[in-house]
């Protein structure tokens, strides 16, 4: 998928999620860090960070160095973004995730490119059909 100006519906079952998300370039302003000497979000960024469920796990990908962790973890902790882990000096390459779907046919793996440092235009949506696919499957 990807996202453009509108925002994308993200049709997820009921169970607890993982996010991976990227950060620069995703989140906040791409190297804003270096080039205005702080970070600073993007725009439906931490809208759309708040709505991701407190039971959902998120784990941040940067490929900042990791003499950035103290800098950016602040950033992040100033401005009230929960997530489990953040990992850096990730490679500048393709991000790519594999993952099996359910028995029940619950797509299990979903990705969505977006143009660096647009909006973050997405909105997490409960899919009742998927809700019963998931309460179905092992």
């Amino acid at each position: 998928m990807r996202l453009g100006k509108e925002p994308l519906e993200l049709p997820l079952s009921p169970l607890e999620h993982t996010w991976i998300l990227d950060l620069d370039g995703t989140i906040v302003k791409h190297n804003g860090y270096k080039l205005d000497g702080a970070d600073s979000f993007l725009e439906g960024a931490q809208e759309f960070l708040a709505s991701i469920p407190e039971k959902d796990m998120v784990i941040i990908l940067t490929s900042r160095p990791e003499e950035f962790r103290e800098q950016t973890e602040a950033f992040l902790q100033e401005h009230g973004v929960r997530y489990n882990a953040i990992l850096f000096n990730i490679p500048y390459g393709e991000r790519i995730l594999i993952n099996d779907d359910k028995p029940s046919g619950l797509r299990m793996a979903v990705a969505i490119a977006k143009q660096r440092d647009s909006k973050l235009a997405l909105k997490a949506v409960i899919d009742e059909e998927a809700a019963l696919e998931a309460a179905a499957a092992p």
